[in-house]
């Protein structure tokens, strides 16, 4: 069975950090280009970050450069979004997302990914 699991979200304060995780299982995600999005109340969902299959290609969106890294450890078939310096408009559900890294779309379009998780919600709030 073909799953994505994110864990690691909570309430933490401004300024504080977080790191989620994201376990595959009945595939092997080595293959497969990881996204992280997320979704406010009210919003639609976003990309956040990227990465490519070998970990050396990322992509940001602009408001979590320089505040957030993904990383992964396809020999555990894990993917981490470590989240520093939160803000509170950071407040969202986060999930992972999986896609095979031989489809040639751009690394941001959520519609291509094939797996997601359920997803983990962070809080940012004093």
């Amino acid at each position: 069975q073909v799953q994505l699991v994110e864990s690691g979200g909570g309430l933490v304060q401004p300024g504080g950090s977080l790191r989620l995780s994201c376990a595959a299982s009945g595939f092997t995600l080595e293959y497969y280009v990881i996204g992280w999005f997320r979704q406010a109340p009210g919003k639609e969902r976003e990309f956040v970050g990227g990465i490519d299959r070998s970990g050396e290609s990322f992509d940001y969106i602009d408001s979590v450069k320089g505040r957030f890294i993904i990383s992964r450890d396809n020999d555990r078939n894990m993917a981490y979004l470590q989240m520093n310096s939160l803000k509170p408009e950071d407040t969202a559900v986060y999930y992972c997302a999986a896609r095979p890294a031989f489809r040639v779309s751009p690394i941001r379009r959520k519609d291509d990914y094939d797996y997601w998780g359920q997803g983990t919600q962070v809080t940012v709030s004093s």
